[in-house]
């Protein structure tokens, strides 16, 4: 009812960059994160990059007095990394894994298996309004000039907007921390935001302190790769916190900051990401208020436009790579259908000697066989490829028609 107390909710998000073996200074700089949770009393923190259950047990034994309920992610082959901690009751959880997380073969950049994805813990903050966070990460944009992720990346905005549209039904305010590894005006963050109704906390807060811009990629940090910066010398924006009320209650941003390097009285910071930290101010109002999309109707069909043109030309290189490995596989199939047909024909005294030495002949087979077990994988894989970025395609064309059609 109209009149009732301002819920005040502060919460806490961080890419922790906490790899194993990988990450350097990880366990002093998880013990230096947990140390910090316990002593602000944030109520709802949303952590990314835990990929260490060890590292999220500690946090929880560390974290339990004053963060009773928590919940940690796990998908993939290594985990979703995603962990969440709450001062209110979690009643339930959901994992969506994305259905495009890039390539398996793409070893040094590790995404497909990591089974990236979206967590949904479900709570109630207090008696006040039943409360939906997700935490979550997208595929990181390595090259963006030569962005090859970016189909895989847009696909994952989709996806994730339609989760948040099919499952915040039944909730009062929606709140999305995470690292999207995506600039603020990039078409995945304007269709997300767009399709959904999230706002951006950082654009809407009342007061900011912090990196200029909300940059959370900034030069400053010492674990920064300051080559992925070189066109931004201020640093980049890619973790946010975003917001939306659904139903009878409205949500404010009163304060957003972000960590400026280092941690206090520390020589190292929190991770290679800076923690933005929202306090945002949730009311119950006299009315329910409908759900609306984030942008007008034209300016949003120019988004999916955009936005599909991107998937297609993501589909096209798909099917291409489809083509080659199947082409790839049956070359392979032929020569050792030959070996095999050469094979034969000297056991059955059909043929002069064995042209090769048993030794190559030998290598040249499991060679052959080796090529064919392996482009028959990458086909399937890009077959597969194909499949969701064709299914995202058709969704979002008829997204599009019900846009243009509406008077």
């Amino acid at each position: 009812m109209e009149g009732e107390p301002t819920l005040r909710l502060r919460i806490f998000d961080l890419n922790c960059w906490a790899i194993r073996y990988l990450s350097r200074r990880r366990q002093e700089r998880v013990r230096l994160i947990g140390d910090t949770l316990r002593h602000e009393g944030f109520d709802l923190v949303l952590l990314q990059e835990v990929w260490s259950e060890q590292d999220y047990s500690e946090l929880k034994v560390k974290l339990a007095n004053c963060y009773p309920f928590s919940h940690y992610f796990r998908s993939g082959v290594i985990g979703s990394g995603l962990c969440v901690f709450s001062k209110f009751p979690i009643l339930d959880t959901l994992l969506y894994q994305y259905s495009l997380n890039g390539y398996p073969y793409m070893l040094q950049h590790g995404d497909w298996f990591c089974g990236k994805a979206v967590g949904l813990p479900g709570s109630r903050a207090g008696v006040t309004a039943p409360l939906l966070s997700p935490s979550l990460q997208l595929h990181a944009e390595y090259c963006r000039d030569k962005d090859a992720y970016l189909p895989h990346r847009l696909v994952q905005a989709w996806e994730l907007a339609q989760f948040i549209r099919h499952t915040s039904k039944a909730a009062d305010v929606v709140l999305l921390g995470g690292d999207l590894n995506m600039h603020p005006e990039d078409v995945g963050i304007r269709l997300l935001r767009g399709w959904t109704g999230l706002r951006d906390a950082f654009a809407e807060a009342t007061h900011f302190e912090g990196c200029k811009n909300g940059c959370t990629l900034v030069p400053d940090n010492c674990f920064t790769n300051n080559s992925e910066l070189l066109p931004f010398p201020l640093g980049i924006r890619i973790d946010y916190i975003l917001y939306k009320a659904i139903s009878s209650f409205t949500v404010k941003c009163e304060e957003l900051k972000t960590t400026t390097g280092r941690a206090p009285g520390r020589d190292i910071p929190f991770s290679d990401h800076e923690a933005v930290m929202a306090t945002l101010h949730i009311q119950r109002q006299g009315q329910p208020a409908g759900a609306t999309l984030g942008t007008s109707d034209p300016a949003l069909a120019d988004v999916v436009t955009e936005a599909r043109t991107e998937v297609c030309a993501g589909l096209r290189a798909a099917r291409r790579q489809r083509y080659s490995t199947g082409r790839m596989a049956v070359l392979a199939l032929l020569l050792l259908l030959l070996q095999a047909a050469a094979a034969l024909g000297t056991l059955a005294g059909l043929g002069t000697e064995q042209p090769f030495p048993k030794l190559s002949f030998c290598l040249l087979a499991f060679l052959a066989l080796g090529v064919l077990v392996l482009a028959t994988g990458l086909h399937l894989f890009h077959t597969m490829e194909v499949k969701k970025l064709h299914g995202t395609e058709d969704q979002m064309g008829m997204v599009l028609r019900a846009l243009q059609e509406r008077p």
